[in-house]
Order: C-alpha cells, then structure tokens, then sequence
C-alpha cells in the first residue's frame, strides 16, 4: 500500500476531499493523507456535504499542519493549488511530488464543491496510479 500526502493552502476543501475520494476510490491500493502549509480551524461545511452527497465518509477529516506529517513515510506528494505547490517542503524520504491543481471552492455555493469533488475524483485517482506506476 502506498501513502499520498494531498497538500494544499488551508487543508479545508480541495485536500480534505481528495483525501476521502483517495481512501475510498483506492481503498486497498492508496492511504491518503491531506495537509496544509497555512490549515484553516476546520474543514470546510461545503465540502463535507458534497462528499456526503457523494456517499463518501467524513469521518475523521480535520485540518492538519505539513509541518506534523514531515515524519511521515510517504511514497508520493499532491499538491492540488499553485501556493502549496511553491511552499511544498521537503520531506526527508525525498517522495516524489506532482501538481494536479483545482478549483478553490472556499466561500462559493455547494454546488461549486460538487464541481470540484467530480473534478477532483476524475482527475486525481489516475494522475497518483500514474505517478506511482512510473515510480515518480
């Protein structure tokens, strides 16, 4: 089983649903963590309910700072917004990182979580199969 960190700014939408997606999609295949450079006090409610209208789990999503996970064995890194992707820090196994960036949902409608979730669980799942396939 390989370990996927999903890093963006805040760890409250974007990374906090790609982590679920990850678990459940790649259940068997991916453990996947999300984290922060800059984490928000909680997870967004907008990206909670799409990922419950999506029939995916919450359970246990909250807002984690990079800097607790550097210990982490990780096989590859996520960057999912161009912040994280620049303040991405080095982690001491030197995991392979990729940039799969999406749209920050924070403050708009449900409706545009819903989009990004769908963004997120099409183009995620493949683009980390990929990268771990190819040893990146």
């Amino acid at each position: 089983m390989f370990n996927v960190l999903i890093l963006c700014t805040g760890n409250s939408c974007r990374s906090q649903m790609a982590e679920a997606i990850l678990n459940h999609d790649l259940a068997g295949q991916v453990r996947a963590l999300s984290a922060g450079v800059k984490p928000q006090p909680e997870v967004a409610e907008g990206a909670i309910k799409a990922l419950k209208l999506a029939g995916l789990p919450t359970e246990g999503l909250y807002p984690k700072d990079v800097d607790a996970l550097l210990d982490e064995a990780v096989d590859l890194v996520v960057t999912v917004c161009d912040n994280a992707k620049e303040a991405c820090p080095i982690f001491p196994n030197h995991a392979p990182t990729i940039h799969v960036p999406f749209h920050d949902p924070h403050g708009e409608p449900l409706e545009s979580f819903v989009r990004v979730r769908d963004d997120i669980r099409s183009r995620l799942a493949p683009a980390v199969l990929a990268a771990l396939s190819k040893g990146q």
